[in-house]
């Protein structure tokens, strides 16, 4: 079977949550495979190096996908209730500009695995332990969801 050939067969035998849940986990543990390092590096320069291993497209493919969420989400549309719509908005400004400072060297990375594991167990149905949702000051973010 190519591959289009089964992309295509999973738009089919999978609903829009299914694989964004899919994406979510993908990207998500993609970023969180490279946290022990990230943490262990305690100056830039040596989280650039961690980033030249392959969290820069990690991050970057986490932040794509947030600006397509924001693009989906600001869809007069969208089925979302607005006020949902209007937390996750907010939520995807704040992945955006924590992806940026992320890139550069910067904190952030716990912080940005802990929203999208929120973010997936919404999807999925089932919810981080409290300490993963109070974890860096995403307490707010996670109930926003």
């Amino acid at each position: 079977m190519s591959i289009s050939a089964y992309k295509s067969t999973i738009r089919e035998s999978a609903s829009p949550k299914q694989i964004e849940a899919r994406v979510f986990a993908r990207i998500t543990g993609s970023m969180d495979q490279h946290r022990p390092n990230w943490l262990a590096a305690r100056d830039k320069f040596s989280r650039m190096a961690v980033l030249s291993h392959g969290l820069r497209d990690a991050v970057s493919q986490n932040r794509e996908l947030w600006r397509r969420l924001r693009s989906d989400l600001a869809d007069d549309s969208n089925a979302l209730p607005p006020a949902l719509r209007a937390n996750l908005i907010s939520i995807s400004l704040w992945v955006d500009r924590t992806c940026e400072e992320v890139i550069g060297g910067g904190e952030g990375l716990p912080a940005l695995i802990d929203v999208n594991q929120n973010i997936l167990g919404g999807l999925t149905g089932t919810r981080p332990a409290p300490a993963a949702v109070e974890h860096h000051g995403t307490q707010s973010h996670a109930q926003a969801v």
